[in-house]
């Protein structure tokens, strides 16, 4: 299954032609190493995502899973006293163990990693529920217009854009933007609307930059409306997503150096995760 092809021709990772496996570059769109070191038959059959969508959505029910658990562990309640939006929610101290982002752990106790890890974790039910559905709509339609690689990066700089701006403003005594505390998936989901609005602009589909905006738009006077949104990780997460977008140019190729940006994202996450871990959790599980 994870057998690497040496010999034979593959099809590029970029553009689909059919190029030598050990080819040096592809002939019809340029990209360097297009055979990707004989590995890119193994990588189509993850499908256009990488297999990152369904990575969200196990990784995120497994951390809210065991956010639950440790709660119940330590004696929380996990039923949000009696609110519709409380149900099966962990305790904000396990949160903040396991890599929740906002003003007081970024601030407060220096985890400025959280801005990472906090994307992977959910405040209720219906808090994951809702955002793994969205997870699953928007990851593939990006990946198909960026490729998996480029919607990754997308993704992350979404989730580090989104926590940081939230950080910043939960500083200062400003409604609904900003947070002490701060979890969830809505902020990388906004950085990939931002990223298909900026699609749709540059190569002037109307379709899909409208469909995005009016998504975008909806669900942030959904968060105006309703408490406890963080808008400003909707924010945030939308210009990095954008921002994202547009360096990368969905209309080029995708290169290399796109596929190990990719990579760095997602061990930066894992180590984000692990370090909110063992700085903040294991001390406390040993006591």
């Amino acid at each position: 299954m994870f057998k690497r092809q040496r010999t034979g021709s593959v099809v590029c990772a970029s553009c689909g032609s059919l190029v030598g496996v050990n080819d040096e570059q592809c002939y019809s769109c340029g990209r360097r190493n297009p055979g990707l070191w004989g590995y890119a038959p193994l990588l189509r059959r993850l499908g256009n995502d990488l297999g990152f969508v369904p990575m969200i959505v196990y990784g995120s029910s497994a951390m809210y899973v065991i956010a639950l658990a440790l709660t119940v562990m330590f004696g929380g309640n996990i039923m949000g006293g009696g609110s519709p939006l409380g149900i099966l929610a962990p305790n904000p101290n396990v949160q903040v163990a396991l890599g929740a982002s906002g003003a007081v752990p970024v601030f407060g106790y220096g985890n400025w990693w959280s801005i990472l890890s906090a994307g992977w974790l959910h405040a209720s039910i219906l808090h994951i529920f809702m955002n793994m559905m969205w997870v699953r709509n928007l990851g593939p339609a990006t990946a198909d217009l960026y490729g998996g690689p480029r919607m990754v990066i997308i993704y992350t700089a979404g989730s580090a854009c989104g926590f940081l701006l939230s950080s910043v403003l939960g500083l200062f005594p400003i409604p609904k933007f900003g947070a002490p505390l701060t979890v969830g998936a809505s902020a990388p989901i906004f950085g990939l609307l931002g990223a298909l609005m900026y699609y749709g602009r540059r190569s002037g589909s109307s379709i899909v930059h409208a469909e995005a905006k009016g998504y975008a738009v909806a669900f942030f006077v959904f968060g105006l409306i309703f408490p406890g949104v963080d808008n400003a990780a909707h924010a945030g997460g939308f210009i990095g997503g954008y921002a994202a977008g547009m360096l990368m140019d969905p209309l080029k190729p995708e290169r290399i150096n796109h596929m190990i940006g990719a990579l760095a994202c997602l061990v930066a996450t894992a180590l984000a995760i692990l370090v909110s871990v063992v700085t903040m959790l294991l001390p406390q599980l040993l006591r």
